[in-house]
């Protein structure tokens, strides 16, 4: 292999994979793009119905955990990590959602001024082909495919008018305009197939000269010459070590590219000291400020099995598998979870805080067969999720092993302000559940269960049942001069080194209001052109 480059990029997941593209548009670039895991060659990725299965199996997992939670009842929860060519783009739920527009003036307030949602809407719109066409909010040329799947089951669309009939606005584009009401989910889907990352940057750059991908291979440390990064070391790969003339560039996601900076010597001096890591940049802030979304699920029995329920029979679900394979059509080539609502918790809330995610299928839907596998007793649910929760986590060095994983620790629903928002959605999901136009779909409550009424169930219902939305950030963030706790500035570059930049949600100060998928990759295109030196003017008309 080739042991020099202008650019190393570590982790070929959505930022990854974005930014070695939009490198090597230019033909005298030459980029290495690593990842620890393999090619995205498993069909089942692509298949859009198949993406619980692939997460509940943790195929293409790190297998990471948190640390037992006493807030959650000393539960470990899960933290699905994408180690796969395009990275948790190839396991997720192909969600697609920016947050809300005053996210980004938040940030903006902070003193990230460039990161303001003028600044920012110009990439959502070139990293995306929206199925609705271009307008001032979306991009209709983009890589990225976008669209509303209408998965064919009239329990959603009665869903949406339950919703309506609540008091929600109806909107047909939470990505437009405006963020809050309630509409279709939009999904990450093109032709009936998953587009991830991989699909919509890499694979269409595969051929240039510049672009190197080495799979199967870990990083585990950054060379340094003085103050500057000039490489990495690697495990799996024929060379040792490989430099970069121009950059290292970290796109290993929140968990894992902290632990990198921590493995050279930059961050918490102290939390260094314990494992004997030379000081090379003091910079507190590495590995704290760990967010994510929770959520505690409200479950219904349905009255009759639904379309899903059907074609999952296990003499029907092959065909649609292989439908949903080659022709990008049928059951399979959609996701029955395409309901979405943005709202308040409060009315004096300057912005929606809470989302909820229906889904048209119970827990523990599976293939079944008469006579050999009972079929599973259909349902629906909704998981509320509160938007910017307070409790904050924390990642730590186990060992200076970069195979050893870090310790988590999520402090979900750790603080009061928390518990009382998810409260507020439990039982704003309920409300709606038990409209009288879900009358004919809607049986019993499953969960948390109609005694479950007073403050203290509800809470005791979450601490037993709530995980994780799967939306770690905030562990390296970005933050502007004078800020004691950034890691990176406003160009995402590392502070107190040279020649070293993170790019991934890591680098996010908070959470947005929504999925993250959407917002990772923004971040890729604009750190391609802080790369590049020619930024895109912010909006205008917005």
């Amino acid at each position: 292999m080739q042991t020099e480059f202008d650019y190393v990029i570590v982790g070929a997941g959505s930022a990854g994979c974005t930014v070695a593209a939009r490198l090597t548009e230019d033909p005298d670039v030459s980029v290495l793009l690593i990842e620890a895991g393999g090619w995205d060659r498993d069909p089942m990725i692509g298949i859009p119905l198949a993406w619980g299965r692939n997460v509940i199996a943790r195929r293409h997992d790190w297998m990471y955990d948190t640390e037992p939670a006493p807030s959650l009842n000393g539960r470990r929860i899960p933290v699905y990590r994408g180690r796969v060519i395009g990275g948790s783009s190839s396991i997720n739920a192909m969600a697609y959602v920016r947050g809300h527009r005053g996210d980004y003036e938040r940030w903006a307030a902070s003193g990230l001024t460039d990161w303001s949602y003028a600044h920012v809407l110009p990439y959502f719109r070139r990293s995306e082909s929206w199925a609705g066409g271009a307008n001032t909010w979306r991009g209709g040329e983009g890589p990225l495919a976008t669209c509303d799947p209408q998965f064919p089951d009239p329990l959603l669309d009665a869903i949406i008018e339950a919703g309506v009939a609540h008091g929600l606005p109806r909107n047909p584009d939470y990505n437009g305009r405006d963020q809050e009401g309630i509409g279709r989910g939009q999904a990450t889907i093109r032709d009936g197939r998953r587009c991830s990352a991989a699909v919509a940057y890499l694979r269409p750059a595969l051929g240039r000269a510049g672009l190197t991908v080495q799979t199967d291979t870990l990083v585990s440390g950054i060379e340094f010459e003085g103050a500057r990064a000039i490489g990495v070391r690697l495990i799996g790969a024929s060379s040792p070590v490989v430099r970069a003339r121009r950059e290292v560039l970290l796109c290993g996601g929140a968990i894992n590219s902290p632990q990198l900076l921590m493995l050279a010597g930059i961050g918490d001096p102290e939390a260094l000291a314990r494992h004997g890591i030379a000081v090379r940049a003091a910079l507190p802030g590495v590995g704290r400020n760990l967010q994510d979304h929770v959520s505690a699920d409200v479950d219904h029995a349905r009255r009759s099995p639904g379309p899903l329920h059907r074609v999952l029979r296990a003499d029907r679900i092959g065909f649609s598998v292989l439908n949903a394979h080659f022709r990008g059509k049928g059951l399979a080539a959609n996701l029955p979870n395409n309901v979405m609502a943005f709202t308040k918790s409060d009315p004096s809330q300057p912005i929606p805080d809470l989302q909820l995610l229906f889904r048209a299928m119970p827990h523990g839907a599976r293939p079944w067969f008469p006579g050999v596998n009972p079929a599973y007793a259909d349902g629906f649910g909704c998981r509320p999720v509160p938007l910017r929760p307070t409790s904050r986590g924390q990642l730590d060095l186990v060992s200076t092993d970069p195979r050893t994983a870090l310790r988590i620790t999520s402090n979900f629903l750790s603080t009061d302000a928390d518990r009382r928002t998810v409260r507020i959605g439990i039982r704003l999901a309920r409300e709606i559940m038990n409209s009288p136009l879900l009358r004919e779909f809607a049986g019993p409550e499953w969960t948390p269960g109609a005694d479950k009424l007073s403050d203290e169930a509800l809470d005791a219902y979450a601490s037993a049942t709530a995980s994780t939305v799967y939306h770690p950030l905030g562990t390296c963030r970005m933050g502007a001069d004078g800020d004691a706790q950034a890691v990176v500035d406003a160009h995402l570059r590392v502070r107190g080194v040279d020649g070293l930049r993170v790019i991934d949600a890591s680098v996010m100060p908070d959470l947005v209001g929504g999925n993250i998928n959407a917002p990772v990759i923004m971040i890729a295109e604009r750190a391609a052109d802080l790369i590049r030196g020619r930024m895109l003017p912010p909006a205008d008309g917005i």
